[in-house]
């Protein structure tokens, strides 16, 4: 379809939803028109037309948290773009994975994200701290004591997740496995791995 066919608003904008290619997780959403569709299908990156600041720019320009445009689709309408990204880094200038990353249950704001969501944040969280070293985090303190201490922990955290599965409460199932799954998080962050990487490898198991 050529980009004159799509139904742009009176101001010539349309909006794009960016989604996570691997993973689906929607990440942002802002404005496109014809000029910066152009641009982005030009440098295969996401470029968007700033509503606030009346000019273009290129996501991750500044940041580094670049988008990779993988495919851009567009709904039955033809007015609104859904564009798939590989994202480098986080979406929202929050320093959020995703600019979604906040629900609404009922009439009451819930800090319950999706799993995915938790994931990167956790991930951003210990790459901060073994950047910093802050006094005081249990994290930077497993850094500093090395892989071995790291591998340790798993071994002692793997356990305890088999000995809670064996009880009848999957409370106990819960609190381990949330457990190991931070020290893994730790030991991915210290051998240098992303969660990118290990999305990719289930993905091709996948398939």
């Amino acid at each position: 379809m050529k980009i004159e066919k799509f139904k742009f608003d009176e101001k010539g904008l349309i909006p794009a939803i960016v989604q996570d290619y691997r993973t689906s997780e929607v990440l942002m959403l802002a404005y496109m028109n014809k000029e910066s569709i152009e641009k982005t299908l030009e440098t295969g990156r996401t470029w968007f037309w700033s509503r606030s600041r009346q000019q273009y720019w290129c996501k991750g320009e500044t940041s580094g948290n670049v988008q990779y445009v993988k495919e851009i689709k567009y709904d039955c309408d033809a007015d609104t773009l859904l564009v798939l990204v590989e994202q480098v880094g986080v979406a929202c200038h929050t320093g959020a994975r995703s600019c979604f990353y906040r629900s609404i249950v009922g009439s009451r704001e819930s800090g319950v994200g999706s799993l995915p969501a938790v994931f990167n944040e956790l991930y951003r969280v210990i790459l901060d701290r073994k950047k910093n070293m802050p006094e005081g985090s249990y994290t930077a303190k497993l850094f500093k004591e090395g892989q071995d201490k790291i591998l340790a922990k798993i071994e002692e955290e793997s356990a305890e997740v088999i000995d809670a599965a064996k009880n009848k409460d999957n409370s106990e199932v819960v609190w381990e496995t949330a457990d190991l799954l931070y020290h893994l998080l730790v030991l991915l962050v210290d051998k240098g791995i992303s969660l990118e990487e290990i999305a990719g490898e289930l993905e091709k198991r996948r398939k």
